[in-house]
């Protein structure tokens, strides 16, 4: 079995080498009549761009994107700059140069990868899901009989923060940066997954196709692992399947549909102020010029977010969402499952996570706030801001960078949460209806505890749940996501998740620790 692993393992680290490799690889050379059918897309009125890409860049022969992305962003830069000068802002392209030489890239690239997408899926994700599995499925047999076996994960480089974690933190924010950022460079991505993006939308796919393709197929792979590891645990069973059915259907299959049938496209079960973008001036002009579907789509999110939300949140804590439905959860709790245990418990860690958390959900309600008063009163400015710059801010620094870079690429070393105990503004909201009016809670049976720590070891987001197991107090945090697992590594059955009546739900005790508690005043007040 473990030989199996191991070829396994080369198999994966083959796949992954020439996925990582393709960025830097390929040949571009645009013709006249694939330009002209861009411009034409882009909507381009700028002669001076016109004319300086067909003297540079048409007919021309560009091996690999880092050739190819430079003169683009040169030749965007210096019309822009010269329409400025002479205030013709309508010729102005207001497409970043890494889009723009992403769409140049996409009409223009020949050659190998280009004209055999089938075999390059097959070398690149085909041989990543062969070797992912091979891995993983020996483990059936392995870890022996059902239960969890987290032996030696403080001696393994690759869940101990060692050299192994940190090629994966390297390759995890490369790959954010590339997407966020650097778009070009993911065009020969695009090539692998055309064939699944024009099948199910119709339209060719982009970088976003890529990450969405991708997070579905990580998320698949890595729930195998989470089943057989948590086998014997029906709640991380049902909990993962119900993660990954929402990932795929929701937010994948469901919106690249609706798109193929002229519809808007969304992901129904994202919820503001998690989908931020969702009362910017764009989205709502093109739900209310959708017709009725834009309609509902309108009414469905206010309503998810003021309705639906709250009420889920009361009878099922923020559990319901954040473990069960949300595809940043769903990542957390597969792909990201090896490194919950490196999730900060210090007293520090807890202030800057409240100051932070809260801070993202100001910000991104007076944004809003901001952005519905630019709408209804037709103006870009609210006292002298620009309501614009304020959206660019916060899409760029929580957006990206937060829910992205930070966010994913930060589990090998900061643990599997990061983003959802620091930055998800969805989840601050949802913390504070749990902490303050929900019937969720974490039971305790402090007679049983050990004091073996496991489940504080591998508690995502940060509680020192054995603290309270010691003193036999429910576990009410607005952080809590009740993953459950605290309760599935517990040696001795202390923990259960439940849902009961608000009445009791906070129970805090006294410890008694010699003379400082008056026994006789104690027992009176109880």
């Amino acid at each position: 079995m473990k030989t199996i692993k191991n070829i396994g393992l080369v198999i994966f680290l083959i796949g992954l080498a020439i996925f990582t490799a393709l960025p830097l690889l390929g040949t571009y050379q645009i013709n006249q009549a694939a330009f002209d059918e861009l411009i034409s897309e882009k909507r381009i009125k700028s002669e001076l761009f016109i004319e300086d890409l067909q003297k540079n860049v048409v007919g021309q022969e560009f091996q690999g994107m880092q050739s190819l992305s430079p003169l683009v962003g040169n030749v965007l830069d210096n019309a822009n700059a010269a329409h400025v000068k002479n205030k013709e802002y309508k010729k102005k392209i207001y497409t970043s140069s890494s889009d723009m030489a992403a769409a140049i890239g996409k009409k223009s690239s020949s050659g190998f990868i280009a004209e055999n997408k089938g075999l390059m899926w097959l070398l690149t994700f085909g041989l990543g899901i062969i070797g992912a599995l091979l891995f993983i499925i020996p483990n059936v047999v392995l870890l022996g009989k059902k239960g969890i076996k987290n032996d030696g994960i403080y001696h393994e480089s690759s869940t101990n923060q060692g050299w192994i974690a940190w090629l994966v933190f390297i390759f995890l924010v490369g790959f954010y940066l590339i997407l966020y950022f650097k778009s070009e460079y993911a065009v020969n991505w695009t090539y692998l997954v055309d064939p699944i993006s024009e099948g199910l939308s119709g339209n060719p796919a982009g970088h976003w196709f890529v990450y969405g393709f991708m997070y579905c197929v990580v998320m698949s792979v890595m729930a195998v692992r989470m089943y057989i590891k948590y086998r014997h645990n029906m709640y991380q069973m049902v909990r993962t399947t119900s993660v990954l059915f929402f990932q795929i259907v929701f937010a994948f299959l469901i919106p690249e549909i609706m798109v193929r049938l002229q519809m808007p496209y969304y992901d129904f079960k994202n919820a503001f102020p998690l989908d931020y973008d969702f009362f910017f001036q764009w989205n709502l002009k093109s739900l209310l010029n959708s017709g009725g579907i834009g309609l509902f789509i309108l009414v469905w999110g206010v309503a998810l977010t003021l309705i639906v939300v709250p009420v889920m949140v009361y009878f099922f804590g923020k559990r319901w969402y954040c473990s069960w439905v949300c595809g940043c959860g769903g990542l957390a709790e597969t792909l990201g499952d090896p490194y919950r245990q490196h999730s900060s418990k210090s007293l520090f860690s807890w202030k800057v996570e409240r100051w932070l958390i809260h801070g993202v959900l100001v910000f991104a309600v007076v944004m809003t706030g901001m952005t519905l008063y630019s709408f209804f009163a037709e103006t870009g400015t609210v006292w002298g801001i620009k309501t614009q710059s304020i959206q660019n801010t916060y899409s760029l620094a929580i957006g990206s960078v937060f829910a992205g870079v930070i966010g994913t690429g930060f589990y090998p070393i900061f643990g599997n949460r990061v983003w959802c105990r620091f930055g998800c503004p969805l989840a601050a909201y949802l913390g504070f209806v749990q902490r303050f009016k929900s019937r969720f809670r974490i039971t305790t049976n402090g007679g049983q505890c050990i004091s073996c720590g496991n489940c504080s070891t591998y508690c995502e987001q940060g509680i020192d749940v054995r603290a309270y197991a010691q003193k036999g107090e429910n576990i009410v945090r607005s952080s809590c996501v009740g993953c459950g697992v605290c309760s599935a590594v517990c040696p001795r059955g202390v923990l259960k998740l439940e849902n009961g009546p608000e009445a009791g739900r906070i129970n805090p005790t006294q410890v008694l620790l010699g003379n400082d508690v008056d026994l006789m005043e104690l027992v009176n007040k109880k």
